[in-house]
């Protein structure tokens, strides 16, 4: 079998290699300049290829030249996990088993470009992964396979996506190399009227506004763990929070005071219960502990988080 895999994130890893003796050719989004030196940076998915002696490509849409090379290889399997591009008409007629794509959640729940997030962000208690038969819309194809998959108390979008990326790699072998599905054609139509989409996430979400209550701040620390991350200010510094929890749900106080310190970390208040931050990393400083934090930076208690000012 010949497969093309389409994929850009570390969660297109784990089911690549999972089938790397099948593939044929690897595409992946073309690496944009990071930092302040500009730099490119190679991809996860580029490295692999590399490593393995895979042909691949890189691309920032289809129209690209070096896109046309998927046809001089003529997969007869095209797998698209986290791609984060458009897959064309074309390209998805070229396989003769049909184009793949493997989605984190449970479609037609969180169609679109961040289920993960969104599925911590609102509270779930699990999510899943779907296997679809691609076509043209966002998420819409039949439905080849799904499985459920719960969602830990206090798991964020980097440990959630992890694991749902190793799932996928344990499936993905058997459902590909199974007769059965060569055709692909038996998948279950989803019913759109159930169907549900997630916006882009950007960084002005990360934001936090200290007036929500803590079940629904600790849920947005969760959810943009990976990027961008929830970010505050203090004394008029940007300070990104990395992970969080309820400390104690009851107690109710002014939005955004630094009220105590523990072991585990510093307490914040909100109308509705106080969160206890476990990491922070404050403007032009390292990432690290808050407790430590805490310790090396005067007077941190009766602060005030909220606004630049």
């Amino acid at each position: 079998m010949r497969v093309a895999y389409l994929g850009s994130s570390s969660f297109s890893v784990p089911p690549l290699r999972s089938i790397l003796s099948d593939v044929a050719l690897v595409i992946t989004k073309k690496a944009k300049p990071k930092g302040r030196g500009y730099l490119l940076e190679n991809n996860e998915v580029k490295q692999i290829a590399l490593e393995s002696g895979i042909p691949f490509v890189e691309i920032d849409s289809f129209r690209d030249d070096a896109a046309q090379q998927l046809r001089e290889y003529a997969p007869d399997l095209l797998v698209v996990a986290s791609f984060g591009l458009m897959v064309p008409r074309w390209a998805l007629l070229l396989p003769s088993m049909g184009p793949l794509n493997i989605h984190p959640s449970l479609l037609p729940k969180y169609r679109g470009p961040s289920p993960i997030q969104w599925a911590i962000w609102n509270g779930e208690s699990e999510t899943g992964i779907t296997f679809i038969r691609m076509n043209e819309k966002m998420d819409e194809g039949d439905i080849l396979y799904q499985t459920h998959v719960g969602i830990e108390p206090g798991e964020n979008a980097v440990s959630l996506s992890e694991r749902l990326s190793r799932k996928a790699a344990e499936i993905l072998p058997g459902f590909i190399d199974n007769p059965e599905n060569r055709e692909m054609g038996a998948g279950i139509v989803q019913n759109s009227e159930e169907a549900t989409y997630t916006p882009i996430i950007t960084k002005e979400m990360g934001k936090i506004d200290w007036s929500l209550g803590a079940l629904e701040i600790t849920r947005q620390i969760r959810a943009l763990a990976g990027w961008p991350t929830a970010f505050t200010f203090l004394d008029g510094l940007l300070l990104k929070i990395f992970d969080a929890d309820i400390y104690d749900p009851a107690a109710a106080g002014e939005p955004g005071l630094i009220t105590g310190l523990r072991k585990e970390g510093f307490l914040v208040s909100t109308p509705n219960g106080t969160v206890v931050v476990y990491e922070v990393q404050l403007e032009n400083k390292r990432r690290m502990n808050a407790y430590q934090f805490a310790q090396g930076y005067r007077t941190l208690i009766n602060k005030q988080l909220g606004e630049r000012g």
